[in-house]
């Protein structure tokens, strides 16, 4: 089976890459930049640079392919969700013309929302999009990424996560590396067809204060976590450099999902994965927060 993937060097992607190489498959990664491939994975994958918002790059790298994974670049520029619209047209181009059969999509929970959700609604546009098309599509709908977290090194040195959900709201909280282990399986498992959505809950749905708890055991600081306004955000992401249009749409990504939802896909064994927000916090957080000078 010949399968591409795409952002291979990012926190699902690589792991993806690795796991496909241990399967025996020798993967065409698609990506801006080769050289940024580990050293190791270079001579194990055909790397083709592309841009994945240049539709005639991205048929021309997934030429006779069977099997993609497929992850919307992180949105450049001032309107995310346009950045969102244009990278779906890349996907259903490269489909069409190549006539790819099986697609794995990175999404997130939330996008059965299809609006309201923020950034999030620019994978609900790329779900409905490939839906349309009629191939085998499985939409892995994602809970919130342990690696979020390092975002936000500088304040977990301060000792204070500052958000604008409540504190007791419980979600889910995934590993990259749990992700990539099952778009891998997905890709290369023969048992399922049609329109399929898999939801990757990681081991436990954790509240913020949950979490706060765990990264103080986790790392030996005292990390507290405070909910701020709206507003105080918006000021913080402005402040950061953000437009007004990104702003809304990583709010969105919250303010969405704060009042009367419920994930469409409800956890079970099959959406639950098993490495912990302590075990990765230990081995990947900690040193970042401590050994800061």
């Amino acid at each position: 089976m010949r399968i591409a993937v795409t952002t291979p060097t990012g926190n699902v992607g690589r792991h993806v890459v690795a796991t496909l190489v241990r399967a025996g498959v020798r993967p065409r990664v698609l990506l801006r930049q080769p050289a940024r491939l580990a050293p190791e994975v270079q001579d194990e994958v055909d790397a083709v640079q592309v841009d994945q918002y240049d539709a005639d790059a991205v048929v021309a790298a997934t030429e006779d392919i069977d099997a993609l994974f497929w992850v919307d670049p992180p949105a450049p520029g001032e309107d995310p969700l346009a950045a969102y619209a244009r990278a779906t047209s890349s996907v259903v181009r490269a489909v069409t013309d190549n006539g790819i059969g099986r697609v794995v999509f990175q999404s997130s929970v939330g996008a059965e929302k299809r609006h309201g959700a923020g950034d999030i609604d620019g994978l609900a546009h790329t779900e409905t999009a490939l839906d349309a098309m009629g191939v085998d599509v499985t939409h892995l709908r994602c809970g919130y990424f342990f690696t979020n977290l390092e975002l936000q090194r500088d304040a977990l040195r301060a000792g204070t996560l500052q958000v604008i959900l409540p504190l007791d709201q419980p979600m889910a909280w995934v590993a990259p590396r749990d992700i990539a282990e099952v778009a891998a399986t997905r890709l290369l498992s023969p048992a399922w067809s049609g329109r399929c959505v898999q939801a990757v809950h990681g081991p436990a749905d954790l509240t913020w204060r949950q979490v706060a708890a765990i990264l103080t055991a986790a790392t030996g600081r005292r990390i507290g976590v405070e909910r701020i306004t709206d507003d105080a955000m918006r000021t913080q992401l402005r402040q950061a450099g953000m437009t007004d249009e990104a702003v809304e749409a990583t709010l969105g990504m919250s303010t969405g999902l704060r009042e009367n939802f419920v994930p469409e896909q409800p956890r079970t064994v099959r959406t639950t994965t098993p490495t912990t927000l302590a075990a990765w916090a230990y081995d990947h957080l900690r040193h970042q927060i401590v050994d800061a000078p």
